[in-house]
């Protein structure tokens, strides 16, 4: 099982670490996601680079990179913290995409991937909360923020013995936003449709 886990977790980074956003702005002719707008190679900086389209495939891929592994080690049966080390590999790939220089994204599409595969009525809690808090706030990644703190609340109530996985791939997000956090604390992190201020 070991072995097994291992090698899952090895193909979560991997896979973790094709940046959709970098390939959908060749594909689409648009700049580099990693260099212009909030630099950041995710959905969201592809919606104000691009557009809807691309920014939708970009989303869908980086969700598919925490599923497909995850539902995999899941399948092949796996415990839970074998789930959360694959989990956190694809999250942490799509941070630190080893064919990328290193340069990805917030990993929350990811995070979200990972996690999905625990039910139907976990991937729809996780959503109306993005929703909600983002849609209210216009904050995007205040909407990310406050899933992942009430994501493991989420899994207790559902599938408690997955709670312990979700914490780890949660605070890793968590951690990756603390740039956001000093932002929305200081008033300057940009609302949806806005452009990033360059005052990081």
């Amino acid at each position: 099982m070991a072995i097994l886990t291992g090698g899952l977790t090895l193909f979560a980074y991997l896979l973790g670490s094709v940046s959709s956003a970098v390939l959908v702005c060749r594909l689409w002719g648009l700049p580099d996601p990693r260099e212009h707008g909030s630099h950041n190679p995710g959905a969201t900086n592809v919606l104000r680079l691009g557009g809807k389209l691309p920014a939708v495939l970009v989303l869908l891929f980086d969700i598919l990179k925490g599923t497909i592994p995850v539902w995999g080690g899941y399948f092949l049966g796996l415990d839970p913290l074998g789930l959360a080390l694959v989990g956190a590999a694809a999250c942490l790939g799509h941070i630190y995409p080893l064919f990328f220089r290193f340069q990805g994204g917030k990993g929350v599409a990811t995070a979200f991937g990972a996690m999905a595969p625990i039910g139907w009525d976990m991937t729809g809690a996780l959503i109306i909360t993005w929703l909600v808090v983002a849609l209210v706030s216009r904050y995007s990644s205040l909407g990310a923020i406050a899933t992942c703190l009430i994501a493991p609340l989420y899994t207790y109530l559902f599938k408690a013995q997955y709670t312990g996985s979700v914490t780890l791939v949660a605070a890793l997000i968590l951690w990756r936003h603390r740039g956001n956090i000093v932002r929305l604390w200081r008033g300057t992190e940009p609302k949806l449709g806005q452009k990033k201020r360059h005052a990081e």
